[in-house]
């Protein structure tokens, strides 16, 4: 059962995935952020095929910016789409997964922006450490339900919304944002291996799932070396400080 705002590639997604021997039942297009939507739909889907067993939160959108150019609809923005978007369908799907007493499993994808204080990131930091948070308390709250959770952190991954991430008050098109950019991309996965990772840390019921190695081994440096993960965290800002002071440069010319 799929959802997302742009009916025309679910539509595309699901006509792949029937050709792949998949069976689809639903493939509607949603709004996550307008609870009584995505209320209504859950209500829908659970009268025609009952509750769900796997429930994955996986949409969501990036703005960056330094805090001096971060507007308050951009925080809203984030907010109301990588938070309250789970939170809605959390809300809307969880009571019938609980009242079915088969348990199940719950998928949330946050982003290494959840563990770490990534350069830029405030607002999208703030709906993904929302996330998490939500996460953690769900990891031992449905417990006894028989519900695990799992709380994917993906790193660079080669997604549409890369194309489309928003810097505010940054030109994307400026020489020394665009070797960011593509140094970014090196590193960055296929969305099939973020999504073969996804099940493989579902299928084995983990909490923490990293779909590249240096998220990991970030996260580990975060938790027992403390010092080595500030120096890395501040030699990042700095590469984007002095990119942001170039492209400065490039437009003055």
């Amino acid at each position: 059962m799929l959802t997302d705002l742009d009916q025309g590639a679910l539509d595309e997604l699901a006509d792949e995935l029937r050709a792949s021997g998949g069976e689809v039942l639903v493939a509607t297009a949603l709004d996550l952020t307008d609870a009584e939507s995505v209320r209504s739909f859950a209500e829908g889907v659970d009268a025609r095929f009952g509750s769900l067993d796997v429930l994955l939160n996986i949409a969501g959108i990036s703005v960056w910016g330094t805090i001096d150019r971060l507007e308050e609809e951009h925080w809203r923005r984030l907010i109301d789409v990588n938070l309250m978007g789970p939170v809605h369908v959390l809300s809307s799907f969880l009571p019938a997964m609980i009242d079915a007493g088969r348990g199940g499993h719950i998928v949330n994808v946050s982003s290494a922006a959840g563990i770490f204080g990534l350069p830029w990131h405030a607002a999208y930091s703030a709906s993904k450490f929302g996330l998490r948070g939500v996460s953690e308390v769900l990891r031992f709250d449905l417990r006894h339900h028989g519900i695990g959770v799992s709380l994917v952190c993906p790193g660079a991954v080669a997604t549409p919304l890369v194309q489309g991430l928003e810097v505010v008050g940054v030109d994307r098109s400026a020489p020394s944002i665009q070797k960011v950019e593509q140094q970014f991309l090196r590193h960055a996965i296929s969305p099939a291996e973020a999504a073969e990772a996804i099940v493989s840390g579902l299928v084995r019921r983990r909490y923490w799932v990293y779909t590249s190695r240096d998220i990991r081994i970030g996260h580990y440096a975060q938790r027992w070396c403390p010092p080595a993960y500030a120096l890395v965290m501040r030699a990042l800002n700095r590469k984007l400080t002095r990119a942001l002071a170039q492209a400065q440069k490039e437009a003055a010319r």
